[in-house]
């Protein structure tokens, strides 16, 4: 055996067992279904050390699917010294006629498409980087659960025909207001007391992952980035920290047109011959940062100006970031009130200045300069 070939080697991953497929580099070889191991990292290490000493030099090439089984494969794999890559699964070829899905197919069709270099990796984020992200998330859920429980509640009481004659929901004085209604049923009553009980708990919940997610991100390695662009109109921490965790390193994007594609912010398209038919966008990409963006975007509809809060996220940060700030909203506000006078829709266009807010974003993080990670004192996220 060559000591420079490769060994190519699919894992279909599964909660309790993986299934495992290789294939050699030389021209013609097949596919070789290998069998199915336990889904733990002894059982992963072992192996490897199969394919070591079955094929001594040769480099391991490792590829399995990304899905709720995380990325402890991929790191436990390049730990040890072995070439390994993550691909979604709606990115892996497949033939319109397959009708027939087994994990056995899966894990020999991962290796055929991995020789034939016909698989995309995608980024695989610090464990750092990740435990920040899952923080981020867990706020916005804890943000979600709160509303729904406020829904409920206007809900029992629209139903009841009672109506608070104040002018601002959930304020102090408005929570007052709901602990003292009398409802007409005792068993009611019940409900109305269990529902503000939750609507409590679930606010100090997400105080709680406020002042935890402000500490953690103020210790981040990427917090330089997540400071600079809040330096744009429309970008607070929350939607700053969200962004930043949901795309990670934004300098293995090369050209802003290729952050757009990601975040699924361009238009689909199909043309053919001389005709060219442009569609909505594609929603490809993280669906997560593209809300947030979107959401940010709502800001630019009104004319530019530095206001004292934009000002105070202002200070401090380099001259440039500060005129690509400026830049950002001078070009925005225009091409807003340009398009709505055009008649564009108004979806259409929040949508148009939140591609470009990412163009921006980009920029700005490439103006950053961040330490590189230190392989020895990475966190560690494998389980024994």
């Amino acid at each position: 055996m060559n000591k420079h070939s490769m060994i190519f080697i699919g894992l279909d991953t599964h909660k309790e067992f993986h299934e495992v497929a290789y294939c050699e580099e030389q021209r013609g070889a097949s596919p070789v279904h290998y069998g199915r191991i336990p889904s733990s990292k002894a059982s992963v290490k072992k192996l490897l050390r199969q394919f070591e000493s079955k094929y001594p030099g040769a480099t391991l090439h490792v590829v399995y699917e990304a899905g709720p089984c995380g990325y402890w494969i991929y790191r436990l794999i390049t730990s040890l010294g072995h070439c390994c890559y993550v691909v979604a699964p709606s990115l892996i070829p497949k033939k319109p006629g397959e009708r027939i899905k087994t994990d056995r197919r899966d894990a020999l069709k991962l290796v055929r498409s991995l020789k034939s270099e016909d698989l995309t990796p995608i980024y695989v984020p610090e464990p750092e980087d990740e435990a920040v992200r899952d923080l981020s998330r867990a706020r916005e859920a804890a943000m979600k659960d709160l509303k729904e429980a406020k829904y409920q509640l206007k809900a029992l009481l629209l139903r009841n025909n009672i109506r608070y004659e104040g002018t601002a929901n959930w304020s102090k004085k408005h929570l007052r207001w709901l602990t003292e209604l009398i409802l007409p049923h005792p068993a009611q009553q019940i409900v109305l007391q269990e529902q503000l009980q939750t609507i409590e708990e679930r606010i100090r919940r997400l105080e709680r992952l406020d002042n935890e997610l402000t500490h953690h991100v103020h210790q981040w390695r990427y917090y330089p980035v997540v400071k600079a662009i809040q330096a744009m109109r429309g970008v607070r921490l929350l939607v700053a920290v969200g962004v930043v965790a949901e795309l990670g390193d934004l300098h293995r994007f090369d050209h802003p047109r290729k952050l757009m594609a990601y975040l699924g912010l361009v238009p689909s398209e199909q043309s053919s011959g001389g005709k060219r038919h442009l569609g909505a966008i594609t929603k490809a990409g993280n669906g997560r940062a593209r809300r947030l963006l979107i959401e940010g975007a709502h800001s630019y509809r009104y004319p530019a100006n530095v206001s004292t809060e934009l000002q105070l996220r202002q200070e401090g940060l380099p001259k440039d970031i500060v005129d690509i700030a400026w830049k950002a909203q001078l070009r925005l506000c225009k091409r807003y009130q340009r398009m709505s006078k055009k008649g564009k829709h108004y979806n259409l266009i929040i949508t148009a200045i939140a591609r470009e807010m990412a163009a921006y974003i980009w920029a700005i993080a490439k103006e950053v300069v961040l330490t590189p990670v230190n392989p020895k004192l990475r966190l560690s996220r494998v389980p024994a």
